[in-house]
């Protein structure tokens, strides 16, 4: 079986549409769909259904998910058994903040190969059977055989159309979120940020909709773009694009600021040389002022100041 259409299969159910699988995986599109066509034949049935507005798994592609997250695993620890190559570092996504910090430490170590990869929810499992060297991750729990330590904190801001009824507000506190749908598709259960927004809402009375299919960040604009009520949070390191008529306003959050609180994960026994270099590179900043983070991601913060 091709692992490269496996793994080309799972990016796109994290992405939900084959435009953004394509972004993640730095392919093309073209690319994205042939190796689906590869895998569809090889298991001899169809795992997706397309529409316009993504791509929706079918019963086959349920059933078949866990087992394409086992097939990665495998090759995963099958690599990391004879390599020593480049330093392996996960990402929730390649075009949120974390991953931005590690071209920085690329740019100021070029001489260090680097290969970033995008685990979602199997990041942990990778860092303790060796298939990568580390991850950036907001620290709910760890097995006794990680370490984490903590990078930076980044606030997240309300992200609406022009219509909305905040829209024209410089910021506003977490309170007066109350009464608004913020919609975040993309939110997975069982999660770190998963846990996050639910403390989030739980801690100010929000209410966070992370029902409904995920079909990418470009459907979320557009329904933000066009509604008087929907709005969404993103962190304000999030490099997102959309047209000029969609007239999206960011607003700040204040008094206090949501953060969302970035580590660096690896495994205590990890021998790449990089790691400790690495970690060198993301010392630690100074906190955000009045800043509000979920009560398990307070251990290893500096005050602000």
């Amino acid at each position: 079986m091709d692992l490269d259409a496996v793994r080309t299969f799972v990016a796109v159910v994290a992405a939900g549409r084959f435009q953004d699988a394509a972004v993640e995986l730095s392919i093309t599109q073209q690319a994205v769909s042939k190796r689906i066509a590869t895998l569809e034949k090889a298991v001899g049935t169809r795992l997706f259904t397309r529409t316009a507005r993504g791509a929706r798994l079918t019963a086959e592609g349920e059933a078949f998910l866990p087992h394409a997250h086992e097939l990665l695993t495998a090759e995963a620890r099958a690599l990391a058994s004879v390599r020593t190559g480049p330093l392996r570092v996960d990402v929730i996504g390649r075009r949120l903040c974390p991953a931005t910090l590690l071209r920085g430490f690329h740019e100021a170590h070029p001489e260090i190969a680097v290969e970033v990869v995008t685990l979602f929810d199997t990041a942990v499992a990778a860092l303790r059977n060796g298939s990568i060297d580390a991850s950036f991750r907001a620290v709910v729990e760890l097995p006794a055989d990680l370490d984490a330590q903590w990078v930076f904190d980044e606030p997240i801001e309300l992200l609406c159309g022009p219509r909305h009824p905040l829209a024209g507000s410089a910021s506003v506190t977490p309170a007066e979120l109350g009464g608004h749908r913020l919609w975040l598709p993309g939110v997975v259960p069982g999660t770190e940020w998963g846990a996050y927004y639910a403390a989030l809402a739980a801690a100010f009375g929000l209410s966070i909709d992370t029902t409904g299919p995920n079909f990418g960040t470009e459907v979320v604009l557009d329904e933000v773009a066009k509604s008087a009520e929907v709005a969404t949070l993103v962190p304000t390191g999030a490099r997102l694009l959309w047209p000029a008529e969609y007239d999206l306003r960011r607003v700040r959050i204040e008094r206090p600021v949501p953060v969302y609180p970035h580590s660096l994960v690896w495994r205590r026994a990890d021998r790449h040389p990089a790691v400790s270099l690495l970690r060198d590179h993301l010392r630690p900043g100074r906190g955000v002022a009045d800043a509000w983070r979920p009560g398990w991601a307070a251990r290893g913060v500096p005050s602000a100041g």
